[in-house]
């Protein structure tokens, strides 16, 4: 235990401290050598009174510690007695587990015991009704064996029962293994005609698939050719168009030319153009014609009559020289 000092001898010099008190003396009548004399016996007085509570506190803590130290001891040997005490308790416990163990096999022996007691009691039980029952199959078996013997004895192939039955047993065994793979057979034939038939379906779906392919062609076709015919009607009628325009553009040339031809031999016009050149030939007799209108123009009297205001210039077409656009030439 930790102590404050100071905390501890205030409340002990408060309450505990008792000091004769001094007789009031006034302090002016005092010397100062009387008053340092009283001051120095009082803090003698109280060195002494601290000294002492000193000493009880050294005597106190000196008393605690041995108590603590006892304390400790007294601890110590409880704990090493409880320790004592614990194992006791825990090997005591394990021979109390140990001894409920015993007990438990014990009664668990016994109980086994009377248990496999029990259970050879039904097993023989159980044989001694076996062999009841096997003697009863046996007695009703006992014609079959009969029959079986005079058999073995009528067929005089094997030596005993048990071969017979071992060469039966084994035709039996392998009519089993025919009927199952006759069986096996069977279902794969019931596959193979599942699969035929499927393979038939899808066959048949193609078939239909491919004839209306081909009918579709067939109309594409009977199109295509339709579209042909009037492809080629179209084309005996273009040309026919185009012969007919040929003939007419023929025609036209040559009476363009004959024009021209006559117009420069009357008027004794140059001639210095090309046969091929029809549009200049039309231009030429254009321009004669108005020559010849201007000069009935100026030939015709005014007293007879109004005459008739000559004609304007013809426009000349130049649809290849111009672009097709007409342009129209001013009178000579």
């Amino acid at each position: 235990m930790d102590f404050n000092l100071e905390e501890y001898l205030c409340p002990a010099f408060r309450d505990k401290l008792r000091l004769p008190m001094v007789p009031a003396r006034d302090a002016a009548t005092l010397v100062p050598s009387t008053r340092l004399l009283l001051k120095r016996r009082e803090v003698a007085e109280v060195e002494r009174a601290l000294q002492s509570q000193r000493e009880e506190f050294r005597q106190r803590m000196e008393r605690l510690a041995q108590r603590r130290q006892q304390l400790d001891q007294r601890e110590e040997q409880l704990r090493d007695v409880i320790l004592k005490f614990d194992a006791f308790l825990k090997a005591s416990a394990a021979r109390q587990e140990r001894a409920r163990r015993r007990a438990d096999e014990e009664r668990a022996r016994a109980a086994g015991q009377g248990a496999e007691v029990a259970r050879l009691h039904r097993e023989l039980a159980g044989l001694l009704g076996h062999r009841e029952h096997l003697a009863r199959r046996l007695r009703s078996l006992r014609g079959f064996g009969d029959y079986l013997r005079g058999v073995l004895a009528s067929m005089g192939q094997f030596q005993d029962v048990p071969a017979m039955l071992a060469h039966f047993g084994a035709l039996a065994a392998a009519r089993a293994a025919l009927a199952q793979e006759a069986e096996a057979a069977q279902e794969r034939l019931a596959q193979g005609r599942a699969r035929l038939r499927q393979y038939s379906e899808e066959a048949g779906t193609k078939l239909q698939c491919t004839k209306d392919e081909v009918a579709q062609l067939r109309a594409r076709l009977d199109a295509a050719r339709h579209d042909v015919l009037q492809g080629e009607s179209c084309w005996a009628h273009v040309q026919s168009t185009a012969a007919q325009k040929t003939l007419l553009l023929g025609q036209i040339k040559l009476a363009v030319l004959n024009l021209f031809q006559l117009a420069t031999a009357r008027l004794k016009v140059p001639g210095d153009v090309a046969l091929e050149d029809t549009e200049a030939q039309l231009d030429t007799v254009l321009l004669c014609i108005q020559d010849l209108a201007a000069i009935c123009t100026e030939l015709c009297p005014r007293e007879a009559g109004p005459c008739p205001p000559p004609s304007p210039a013809a426009p000349s077409m130049h649809p290849l020289r111009d672009g097709g656009a007409g342009v129209a030439q001013s009178q000579e």
